[in-house]
């Protein structure tokens, strides 16, 4: 008899079937308790890593330049891509956000970093405003859910694959891809019907 077992690791599910990505409310959460956040500087960094989907160390590499204000964009380094070639993504975000972000960053001085805080302190900060969000402990609680709620959003909102694929920083469409897998509101909707 043969065992078939899932590559956990391509999933938004763990081997156990713990969730790995914040849902659509949770996401909303968290945008709303950051910016209500006291401290000005994590603020821009919660709604910086919300709005671009990018990784924790992506978003503190970030430099004054990365700001591109007349684009209303954010230019980020793909840290995971370990060739020698620099690769820059260029990912949309808010006006609202590149606001924030002259307010209070000085983007004027080049090559100025944004935040000055390690991994590991980031990581915690980002983990405190999860809490006051009222975000319940899991897998999917941690920047990386952050991350991952980030693919699911852009899907559900009808972005074409190829554009999440660019702005996540993914090499292959198959990363990608497992953002398919969760369930939408159509995907609901029929399923309410096969009840009736």
């Amino acid at each position: 008899m043969h065992t078939i077992t899932q590559p956990y690791a391509a999933s938004l599910y763990s081997a156990n079937g713990q969730r790995k990505y914040l849902n659509g409310p949770e996401r909303t959460r968290f945008i709303a308790a950051a910016m209500e956040c006291p401290r000005l500087e994590l603020r821009t960094f919660c709604l910086v890593l919300a709005f671009t989907g990018c990784r924790i160390s992506e978003g503190l590499n970030l430099i004054s330049s990365s700001i591109e204000t007349g684009e209303t964009s954010i230019a980020l380094r793909s840290l995971k891509k370990r060739k020698k070639a620099v690769v820059i993504r260029q990912v949309p975000v808010p006006a609202a956000l590149i606001e924030r972000l002259q307010e209070l960053h000085d983007l004027s001085v080049p090559g100025a970093r944004l935040w000055g805080w390690s991994r590991s302190r980031a990581w915690q900060l980002v983990k405190a405003v999860m809490t006051q969000a009222a975000i319940n402990p899991g897998l999917h609680a941690t920047p990386k859910g952050l991350r991952h709620g980030f693919g699911v959003h852009a899907i559900r909102t009808g972005i074409p694959l190829n554009l999440v694929q660019r702005w996540m920083g993914h090499a292959s469409m198959t990363t990608t891809a497992i953002y398919l897998q969760v369930i939408g509101a159509e995907e609901r909707e029929i399923a309410e019907r096969m009840w009736q």
